[in-house]
């Protein structure tokens, strides 16, 4: 767990979130990875992602660190009341719900912000308003019409990102948006909508080739089919059926590629002292290093690199992380316990918020909560009596 002394510059800050998937859950484990109470309204049967299995089984658990729980009927009158009574606590409110979800129960932005204008509202949306904004949107839908899924799959052949980056970042740019609107409130006492979308979220990601063709009007290419601008970036196969990307993006570089691998032959030819001599021959050049590096060893060859200084890095697999030696030593990794599933109560690693402050990285203070497990603290705290909370389970408000 979160040792003493590692900075909580959020704490004191109480975040209600109404979120489920990924991109919700996103900003609000970032600011309870910043220190602030961040308590998850979740249905009576809990939040989807508890249950998912496959590609989806790590989303509770990696999203919903430095949580409370607490699960509320919002479709009773009573549950809605609850909830509401519990936003007005918050400093900040998130959600990543449909157009129109949160207003059927007296928890949107304009509701909310009249009893508390000192309220930060983040909304999470698949696009932000205008023509778009009826749809429904999921990160393969924006990947797909936003020009990711054709930068990254072979010509003719969209595909996904690995991940889910549209979903994340935009969770990521909500927090942001929060962090904003805080300061700004502290300036004028005053609290904000923000609003972030997967769509928009997406759009930025490829600004980079869209600017690429204003500046140059040359299209971008999908990256496995891109003319690269150096002759040396790939992956190369090699002994025992490994991979491992080689890289060398200067003219020193290059010599000192070829010094370390033996390659005096293609140090001295003068068609490829230059790198651009170097991407023009770059397909004949690419099938000697095949040749030549197919009988080299993936550990051997990551050795001389480091040695030498040069990009690499040896092709692996997600799962092969929970071993990095970096990662372990550096406190990357942390344990949680699972709350759900058929290893509900095992501990496993976990990927920690990618920063430092002060020199430490940002712990886990709160094991992914069971589902309701702070239901009655919560309640308590907002002025229910025993009986109430009683009533409340019984008529199945709250559990």
């Amino acid at each position: 767990m979160n040792p003493a002394g590692v900075p909580q510059p959020l704490k004191g800050l109480r975040v209600v979130e109404f979120t489920h998937m990924v991109m919700g859950p996103t900003c609000g484990m970032v600011l309870a990875d910043l220190g602030a109470e961040v308590i998850k309204v979740e249905p009576l049967d809990g939040d989807r992602t508890r249950f998912l299995l496959g590609a989806g089984a790590g989303f509770f658990p990696m999203f919903n660190r430095n949580k409370k729980s607490i699960a509320i009927d919002l479709h009773q009158p009573e549950g809605a009341e609850v909830a509401r009574r519990l936003a007005g606590s918050a400093d900040v409110v998130a959600e990543n719900f449909k157009p129109g979800t949160m207003a059927k129960y007296g928890l949107d932005h304009a509701a909310l912000s009249q009893v508390n204008p000192r309220l930060i509202y983040v909304a999470h949306k698949g696009f932000l308003p205008g023509p778009y904004d009826h749809r429904t949107a999921l990160d393969e839908v924006v990947q797909m019409m936003g020009g990711l899924a054709y930068m990254t799959g072979r010509p003719g052949d969209p595909l996904r990102a690995g991940t889910s980056v549209n979903d994340i970042m935009g969770g990521l740019f909500g927090a942001i948006g929060a962090l904003g609107a805080l300061i700004q409130r502290g300036i004028t006492g005053k609290g904000m909508e923000v609003q972030s979308a997967l769509y928009e979220n997406n759009v930025f990601l490829v600004g980079q080739h869209m600017l690429q063709y204003a500046v140059t009007g040359q299209a971008a290419a999908p990256m496995p089919a891109r003319i690269s601008a150096w002759a040396v970036y790939d992956v190369f196969d090699v002994l025992h059926g490994e991979q491992i990307f080689l890289a060398a993006v200067s003219d020193a570089q290059w010599r000192v590629f070829c010094d370390v691998l033996g390659f005096d032959d293609l140090k001295a030819d003068p068609d490829l002292a230059t790198n651009n001599q170097r991407v023009e021959r770059r397909s004949t050049l690419l099938a000697t290093l095949r040749e030549r590096l197919a009988r080299r060893d993936a550990a051997e060859l990551s050795m001389l690199m480091e040695r030498a200084g040069l990009p690499f890095a040896p092709i692996r697999k997600p799962e092969d992380l929970l071993h990095d030696e970096h990662l372990l030593a550096t406190g990357g990794l942390a344990d949680v316990r699972l709350p759900d599933g058929p290893r509900a109560g095992q501990t496993v690693k976990t990927t920690l918020f990618p920063i430092t402050m002060e020199g430490e990285r940002l712990g886990v203070r709160m094991d992914p909560p069971r589902l309701g497990q702070h239901s009655e603290d919560l309640l308590a705290a907002l002025g229910y009596s025993r009986d109430d909370i009683d009533g409340l389970r019984a008529r199945a408000v709250v559990a």
